[in-house]
């Protein structure tokens, strides 16, 4: 059985099956991708993560395409009264004052239209 309640991995997935939706109209949501930093895992499969790079804080989405004078775009997603951790405000600070769009989203729908307007396109085709 899914489980269909909300939650900040619901609305990010929401976010994915909108780009997915939309490449035709721009083909940079192709490179829209999700940082697997979070979650919960046992010590052996955390250490060996951190071996291999994975970092606490970094946003859950990039997308990698220069736009608007920015190099790209990162995206913490959050749900409820989810608040960004501080390692999260250090990682979106420091993305930001090296040239990259960052945004911390509640929805879905904030985050779509957050991209929309990062690419110059309307969230939703009329």
């Amino acid at each position: 059985m899914i489980n269909r309640k909300r939650s900040e991995s619901t609305e990010q997935m929401r976010v994915i099956n909108w780009a997915r939706y939309n490449e035709y109209r721009a083909p940079e949501l192709k490179l829209l991708h999700h940082i697997p930093n979070g979650g919960s895992r046992n010590k052996a499969e955390a250490a060996n993560l951190k071996a291999q790079g994975v970092k606490a804080g970094v946003p859950d989405l990039c997308l990698p395409v220069p736009c608007g004078g920015a190099y790209g775009l990162y995206i913490e997603m959050k749900f409820g009264n989810n608040k960004p951790t501080e390692k999260q405000k250090w990682w979106l600070e420091q993305l930001k004052k090296y040239g990259y769009i960052t945004k911390v989203c509640w929805t879905a729908e904030e985050a779509i239209e957050t991209i929309a307007d990062y690419l110059g396109i309307k969230a939703i085709e009329t």
